[in-house]
């Protein structure tokens, strides 16, 4: 008999979206209380509702998944969450894209091993998929830093007065504070930008 019916929702980052997984866990009957809902990579389970979601179920309960790596991108970690979560807690899993990954069919022993052979199958695939993802992202900044392109926070410009202040100040005639405030920088950003300032006075020099 099932206690509970949850559903758990992931994406990778705040600006992806989400309906397509919901949409598919109310479809099974899933109440919108009791999907939890993570924005965070895949890479491991240390995630704040995945880890609520698990401290509420029970045994009998049923957890529905679109797809296993919503559950996770880690091969070693998906397959202890998954006997954690069916073995020690004693829930039964259904992962809705793949018919084979539900515990409330096939419970004899072929059963069981089909869907154990399913899951690492899976699993395998899910971490690969992170680790090429992880490879493109890697080949795309590097192309873009070879045209130019500079990732971060923009550098702060010096003030047009810059030579004067730092005068001024070396000559002991504006305190440091007064310095920052005028620059407009933090104490590291401007000893920083000093250093850039004459290391460029010198080239030109020469």
């Amino acid at each position: 008999m099932i206690m509970k019916t949850y559903g758990y929702v992931r994406v990778s980052s705040t600006d992806q979206n989400e309906d397509r997984q919901m949409l598919a866990l109310k479809g099974v009957g899933v109440e919108e209380k009791y999907i939890y809902m993570d924005k965070q990579s895949g890479k491991d389970f240390n995630r704040l509702n995945y880890k609520r979601l698990v401290r509420k179920l029970k045994a009998g309960d049923l957890l529905y998944i679109l797809s296993i790596d919503r559950l996770g991108r880690n091969y070693e970690e998906i397959q202890n969450q998954w006997r954690i979560l069916t073995k020690e807690i004693g829930v039964d899993i259904c992962v809705l894209d793949m018919p084979l990954l539900d515990t409330r069919n096939g419970k004899d022993l072929m059963g069981t091993f089909i869907a154990d052979l399913v899951l690492q199958i899976l699993s395998f695939v899910a971490q690969n998929e992170r680790e090429n993802i992880k490879k493109r992202q890697a080949q795309g900044i590097a192309a873009a830093k070879a045209k130019g392109v500079k990732f971060g926070r923009p550098e702060k410009e010096i003030p047009s007065d810059f030579e004067n202040i730092i005068n001024a100040w070396e000559q002991g005639n504006l305190p440091i504070n007064d310095v920052l405030k005028q620059c407009n920088m933090s104490q590291a950003t401007f000893y920083r930008r000093l250093r850039e300032y004459r290391l460029m006075c010198n080239k030109n020099e020469k």
